[in-house]
Parts: structure tokens; C-alpha cells; sequence
């Protein structure tokens, strides 16, 4: 390709793009005078709610699914979150939440604050436009769970181009799903308009492990009418991809930014991408929240006595082709 980017969420505060929403959504609740915080959420947004909510001197409690990854459990709780972990699915769990949200005076980011949360995501779009010398690019992939965020970044573009700061002719907008998981990829592909939910999502990339996506048609129609496409990628992909863009960029990315790679290199080696097009790929979190996918698939590496002669040996298996990780 001559043309590739990479958004690289995983160096905001709390190490994904969640804190884009999570801001809004905070700042909204203070407006609002609510009791406390909260929200329903894989991981990522749970620290991200935890974290700004700790600035705004909110109360804040996380539902999350009892299997969510333990680093990003133990970031929430770091913050000062209440964890509610609940046993099912991130949608048994939103199921939830609502009915918290509606029985006590909180505001939850992704529920009765939606509206707002989700207009936090596009800033993700505003930033490409400015950090492309004011324009967008040819093609946006984006790792799609709830089908918000490629909403947003539609948005977003849109909204420039109505203001006048970019020339928006046309971005293609392309949700990456992991196979597991991927009811917007199966609607694309069948024709349908219609999302058939997942229930029981099965994939590494748990957070995009969301089988009932919310804004799941909306995404569809976004993805139609930008002339973009709707694909998936296996857990060894995903895995693979994750270790591509490791060694070639030096970014560490969660299961989700695989998903990400895994797609847009699918992509180009069927044609569906030309090696003409600039394509931007989002990479939404970081490999830290959930790195021990890559440790199990990680090759064994050999440990030497503290000489040279030990060294030297060492290097002379690297020169004899073995594979070498140090």
C-alpha cells in the first residue's frame, strides 16, 4: 500500500478511545446533578467512566461481564469504581444497568447519557481531519461493537464538511468485527437490514463482544452509503495481526486493534482495497488491558548465563536460522 495510517488511541489517559465518550458523558452529569455515575461496559469504558468520574468527584459503579479481562478490572478499581461483575454476556449485563438507570437518580455514560456519550467519539474524526492537513482520508476501518464509534466518525467527517473546514468528497467507512462475533458483518453480507444478534459471543476480542449492537442498523446504512464493507477475522488472525503491527509500528494493541489489521489486510490482498487508496486504520486500546493473549501465543524465549561465551553461542543458533526472542 502507499497509503496507510494508523489512529493511535492507545496513548490517551486511561489507554483507549473511551475516553472520548467517557468526557462527554461525565461532564453532562455534572449538568444533571445526578447521585453518581456508572455504565455498562467490556472494559474500556469502565476505566475510562472510572477514571474521569473520579476527577468530577462522582460516585461511579461498573457493570461489567464477570470474564472481562483482569488488568482492565483492576484499572476501574484503581480509580475508585464500584465493580458490579455480573455472570452472562456484555448484553445481560446492559439489560442491567437500564434497569438500575431507570430505578435510581445515576447517570449511565452509554445509557440515559447516550445522546451525549456518544458525540464524544467523533472527536476521533475532528483530530484526523486536522492531523491530514484538513481533509479526509480514502477509507476509515474501524473495529465495530455497538456500530458507535463508525457512526460518530461518519458524523464527525460530515459535520466538518457542512462547516466548511474539509472538502469531504467521500470516505468509505468499513466495520471490522472478530469472527465470533460479528452480526453486522453477517447483515452485510446477507443484504439485510436487520441485525441478527449473537448470544454468545465467542472471541478474544471481548470488547467487541457485544452480540445486540445498539446502533447496529445505523452502522449498516453508514457503511452502504459511504461504499465501505463489513468483514471479519479469526482469533489466530487477530493474533497475528496484533504482532504485525507490534514489530512493523512498535504500537501494542488490545485484541480489538487486531481486529483492525487482521481486516484491512484481508482487505487489500482481496482487491477489495487498492494499494491507491490512503486508508486509515483506528486502533481503539491498548495491548496492556489485555496482554495475555499474546503471552500464550508468545514463542519461548532462552535464558543464558551472564557470559559471553554463553551470548556468542546464542547467536550462533540465530545464524544457523533458528528464530530468536530476546
Amino acid at each position: 500500500m502507499k497509503t496507510l495510517y494508523i489512529k493511535d488511541d492507545t496513548v490517551n489517559p486511561t489507554a483507549s478511545f473511551k475516553d472520548r465518550p467517557a468526557a462527554v458523558a461525565v461532564s453532562k452529569a455534572l449538568e444533571f446533578d445526578v447521585e453518581a455515575i456508572g455504565c455498562a461496559s467490556t472494559g474500556n469504558l469502565a476505566a475510562a467512566v472510572a477514571a474521569h468520574a473520579a476527577k468530577a468527584g462522582l460516585p461511579c459503579y461498573v457493570f461489567i461481564p464477570a470474564d472481562t479481562e483482569t488488568n482492565k478490572i483492576a484499572q476501574a478499581a484503581t480509580y475508585g469504581a464500584n465493580i458490579v461483575a455480573v455472570k452472562g454476556t456484555y448484553d445481560e449485563v446492559n439489560r442491567l444497568a437500564l434497569q438500575v438507570a431507570e430505578t435510581y437518580n445515576w447517570a449511565f455514560a452509554n445509557i440515559n447519557m447516550r445522546p451525549y456519550y456518544v458525540e464524544g467519539s467523533k472527536t476521533l474524526a475532528f483530530e484526523v481531519c486536522e492531523q491530514l492537513d484538513w481533509r479526509g482520508p480514502d477509507h476509515v476501518i474501524v473495529p465495530t461493537a455497538s456500530g458507535a464509534l463508525l457512526c460518530a466518525i461518519d458524523r464527525g467527517l460530515k459535520q466538518f464538511n457542512e462547516l466548511g473546514l474539509i472538502n469531504y468528497e467521500n470516505t468509505k467507512l468499513t466495520a471490522a468485527q472478530p469472527e465470533g462475533c460479528s452480526p453486522i458483518v453477517k447483515a452485510f453480507k446477507s443484504g439485510k437490514d436487520d441485525i441478527e444478534p449473537v448470544e454468545r459471543p465467542q472471541t478474544i476480542a471481548r470488547s467487541l463482544a457485544i452480540g445486540d449492537p445498539a446502533d447496529g442498523i445505523y452502522a449498516l446504512k453508514v457503511i452502504r452509503q459511504s461504499g465501505g464493507v463489513a468483514e471479519s477475522a479469526s482469533d489466530d488472525e487477530i493474533v497475528y495481526a496484533i504482532k504485525l503491527l507490534g514489530k512493523t509500528e512498535g504500537i501494542f494493541a488490545e485484541p480489538a486493534g487486531g481486529v483492525t489489521i487482521a481486516v484491512a489486510k484481508k482487505l487489500v490482498e482481496s482487491g477489495e482495497i487498492s494499494i491507491d487508496e490512503e486508508v486509515l486504520c483506528c486502533i481503539t486500546g491498548s495491548g496492556f488491558k489485555a496482554p495475555e493473549y499474546i503471552l500464550e501465543s508468545a514463542s519461548k524465549f532462552e535464558v543464558i548465563e551472564p557470559s559471553i561465551r554463553a551470548f556468542e553461542k546464542l547467536v550462533g543458533k540465530v545464524k544457523e536460522g533458528c528464530k530468536w526472542r530476546g
